[in-house]
């Protein structure tokens, strides 16, 4: 009787450190952030289309730009593609919409406002202090995406990713290195730029990966309307369409230019696309770093298509930011690999 007792009491322990196991396993693996659940191959084919598509538009918005100077209509016409290319893909049974609340549209509501605001204080701040000065405030945005991580969402990082922080933040400063100056208000104005562009990459990626769990069409069909909208609002506030109407009446809109401002909206629509799911993929911080990255590498692009003259000075930054983006990419190798390990062990 007494061995058939301990016999009854060991299979109970055992089934209780099972079910104890697989509760350790199950929370480590919600635990875990999206990004490091998704393939290395995944994450560098969407990485490659996100910087790729992300020069190429930046290219094009300065050959746009250069004959007709309207950022918010340019801006408008982006989310007006972006809008009409989801309603295309839902017509054809791409993606289904999720039944939400009055709670649920609201947080989409302000995620889009939160959109048109932070280019909104871009543009403002840009006029109120130095291009390089911008540029490289704004290279600081992987680490306020670090800091709000830490804050809300309790997420920690190795003393090898705030290194290569460190690294992309020099590199992108000597990269931009120039007449550096600024107005206290252009500087608040640009480091609250920052602080938007962390929040809402954080936002965009919690949209996708959080309890909504949206995916990356549906958000920009319900989003894309919303900041058109807005971003009309600023182009006729900052007198765009008189602008508009005088660049039709001067001959500006010819058939090559229409060619390039198709070719704009299509790019546009592919980089919402694939910057969504990328985020969604990789992460808000990598996705923050990859923006570090062709900020360097659009210096290159301007020295071969556009002739722009830089130093020595400006091509070590550019190194140094490359060498900062490798760095954080083994970094992010390695802590995947430690957390594929963790949760091999725990299941074992």
């Amino acid at each position: 009787m007494d061995d058939e007792k301990h016999r009854v009491g060991g299979l109970e322990a055992t089934t209780n450190d099972d079910k104890k196991d697989l509760e350790a396993a199950t929370l480590l693996q919600l635990s875990r952030p999206t990004e490091y659940t998704v393939t290395l191959t995944t994450k560098l084919i969407f990485l490659g289309l996100y910087f790729l598509l992300n020069l190429g538009l930046t290219l094009s918005n300065k050959a746009v730009m250069q004959t007709a100077r309207l950022p918010w209509l340019l801006t408008v016409m982006h989310s007006s593609a972006t809008s009409f290319g989801c309603c295309v893909l839902y017509a054809m049974g791409y993606f289904r919409l999720t039944r939400l609340n009055v709670r649920e549209h609201l947080i989409l509501v302000a995620f889009s406002s939160l959109f048109t605001l932070n280019i909104a204080i871009s543009n403002v701040s840009l006029a109120l202090v130095s291009v390089p000065f911008h540029q490289v405030l704004r290279s600081t945005t992987p680490v306020a995406t670090i800091i709000i991580y830490r804050t809300v969402y309790s997420r920690s990082y190795s003393k090898q990713t705030y290194s290569s922080m460190v690294l992309l933040i020099f590199g992108v400063g000597l990269a931009t290195f120039g007449d550096y100056y600024f107005s206290i208000i252009g500087f608040a104005l640009t480091l609250l730029g920052v602080l938007l562009a962390a929040v809402k990459s954080v936002a965009t990626n919690r949209l996708m990966t959080g309890n909504l769990a949206l995916g990356a069409l549906e958000v920009l069909f319900r989003m894309s309307p919303l900041a058109a909208v807005q971003c009309l609002f600023y182009a006729i506030a900052s007198g765009e369409l008189d602008a508009l109407r005088s660049a039709v009446n001067d001959g500006t809109f010819k058939l090559p230019f229409l060619l390039a401002l198709g070719l704009n909206a299509l790019i546009a629509f592919s980089l919402n696309i694939v910057s969504f799911q990328t985020n969604k993929v990789a992460g808000a911080l990598t996705v923050s770093v990859c923006g570090n990255l062709k900020q360097s590498l659009t210096i290159l692009l301007g020295i071969m298509l556009f002739d722009v003259r830089v130093t020595a000075l400006n091509g070590i930054g550019t190194l140094i930011t490359l060498a900062g983006a490798a760095y954080y990419s083994s970094v992010e190798l390695a802590t995947k690999k430690i957390r594929e390990l963790a949760a091999v062990s725990v299941t074992a």
